[in-house]
């Protein structure tokens, strides 16, 4: 079926590893035990959030929505890219390739903005700590969340509908390993204005303003700490935040050095696998940081496993 002088794509091919063919198995080794290891570490945050109430707060509110989050972040790209490394034609439909997207984006722009909703937590709760119940109530959080999930849905809506309303070349070859952005765009007939405007609007909104409303709060934040008398206080208060700070570093500068690039001067080979940081070691890193750093959520997991192995005994 034709549209004009265009075919009416069906199906698209993923060129993403394909520089390495030789060695695709062996990515396959690395990346299934990665995995595995992030939606087991995810699942434990979770499980021992809900358990233990000692972590029943707003800070482990949105740390949990965060873990489940990346765990369907996560589920949305690797395990398709896990079968195609074992596949030898890597195919998705033309509708599948547009849910990917749309739910891929969906998650990372929520992300985005889940990020800042946790920021504006570490600022109520170190610059007005009388009152951090009253204005981190259940109702504030789960409002935050909200808001933060129609946010990133309404752009994943609105981006995903125009790349995928273009028109498309008979070729389909996205040299990528799943549907991102800029590689759709790439095999649609007319997309060079497009491209930058979906580009513009997902900086935009998704990394700067995120980003600017993190950076008014740890502006707050160091602002009140400086004023703490005791040194033992304002670290208390720093590492509170430390997490957070680590998390938002990783997160942005992966997503930055991917999206903030107009014109890319990488090849499309070195993008699928700079594209592993955000899909694959990201959700990794984590929640690592946030359990090896958090010593209170270390004895909520202690209890949480003593608890565990004594039932049996009962």
């Amino acid at each position: 079926m034709e549209r004009g002088n265009e075919t009416l794509v069906r199906e698209f091919i993923f060129l993403g590893f394909s520089s390495l063919a030789g060695r695709q198995r062996l990515l396959f080794i690395a990346f299934l035990p990665l995995y595995l290891f992030t939606l087991g570490a995810n699942a434990i945050i979770i499980a021992t959030i809900m358990l233990d109430r000692a972590l029943h707060t707003p800070m482990y509110f949105f740390l949990a929505v965060l873990s489940c989050s990346e765990t369907c972040y996560t589920f949305v790209i690797v395990p398709k890219m896990l079968v195609d490394l074992l596949a030898q034609k890597k195919t998705i439909s033309f509708l599948g390739c547009a849910i990917q997207m749309l739910t891929f984006l969906f998650l990372g722009c929520s992300h985005s903005f889940l990020l800042a909703a946790m920021g504006y937590d570490r600022y109520v709760a170190i610059c007005n700590p009388l009152r951090y119940t009253e204005l981190m109530g259940h109702r504030v959080c789960v409002g935050l969340v909200a808001a933060a999930c129609a946010c990133g849905f309404t752009i994943a809506q609105i981006i995903t509908s125009m790349v995928f309303h273009l028109p498309f070349r008979s070729s389909s070859q996205l040299h990528h390993y799943f549907c991102d952005i800029s590689p759709v765009l790439k095999v649609a007939s007319h997309h060079t204005h497009l491209s930058q405007i979906v580009i513009i609007m997902l900086c935009a909104l998704v990394l700067i303003v995120p980003l600017l409303l993190i950076l008014v709060s740890y502006i707050h934040i160091i602002s009140a700490i400086v004023q703490f008398p005791s040194t033992l206080g304002r670290y208390k208060a720093f590492s509170t935040c430390a997490s957070h700070l680590i998390v938002v570093t990783i997160h942005y500068g992966c997503a930055s050095f991917i999206y903030l690039r107009l014109k890319s001067t990488s090849s499309s080979s070195q993008d699928a696998l700079i594209s592993v940081s955000y899909t694959i070691l990201t959700p990794l890193f984590n929640p690592l940081i946030y359990s090896l750093r958090n010593k209170e959520f270390r004895s909520a997991l202690r209890r949480a496993v003593g608890r565990t192995i004594s039932l049996p005994q009962r």
